[in-house]
C-alpha cells in the first residue's frame, strides 16, 4: 500500500528556513517520481518541485528556484525539500506526491497518483 507522509512544517520568520520531509512507504522510490505541491487559503494547488528518484533530474516553479532544493535518499526512501529565504507567500499546507517514474525528467504539472496528508508551513513574523 502506497503511504506518503509529510513532516517539517512549522512556523518560520521571512527569510528563514525549513526542511520538509516525505517518507515513502509501500513502493521503491527508484521507480517513481517525487513532487511536492502547496496550497493557501483561497487557492488552487500549484506544483512546487519534483524530483525523478532513479535519475536525480529535478522540477522548480518559477517562485521557488534558487531558493528550494529537492532531494532524495532511495536507501531511506525519503524525499526532502529544503526551503530557505522564506517569504510570507510561501505559506500554504505542503504536499508531497507520487507518480510512476516516465523517463528521466519529472514534471511538475503531470499527474500525480498518490497524495500525502500536508503538513502546515506559516512564514509570518
Amino acid at each position: 500500500q502506497v503511504q506518503l507522509v509529510e513532516s517539517g512544517g512549522g512556523l518560520v520568520q521571512p527569510g528563514g528556513s525549513l526542511r520538509l520531509s516525505c517518507a515513502a512507504s509501500g513502493f521503491i522510490l527508484d521507480y517513481y517520481v517525487i513532487g511536492w505541491f502547496r496550497q493557501a487559503p483561497g487557492k488552487e494547488r500549484e506544483g512546487v518541485s519534483c524530483i525523478n528518484s532513479r535519475f536525480g533530474s529535478t522540477h522548480y516553479a518559477d517562485s521557488v528556484r534558487g531558493r528550494f532544493t529537492i532531494s532524495r535518499d532511495n536507501t531511506k526512501n525519503v524525499v526532502n525539500l529544503q526551503m530557505n529565504n522564506l517569504k510570507p507567500e510561501d505559506t500554504a499546507v505542503y504536499y508531497c506526491a507520487t507518480r510512476p517514474r516516465s523517463g528521466i525528467r519529472c514534471d511538475i504539472r503531470d499527474q500525480y497518483n498518490y497524495w500525502g496528508q500536508g503538513t502546515q508551513v506559516t512564514v509570518a513574523s
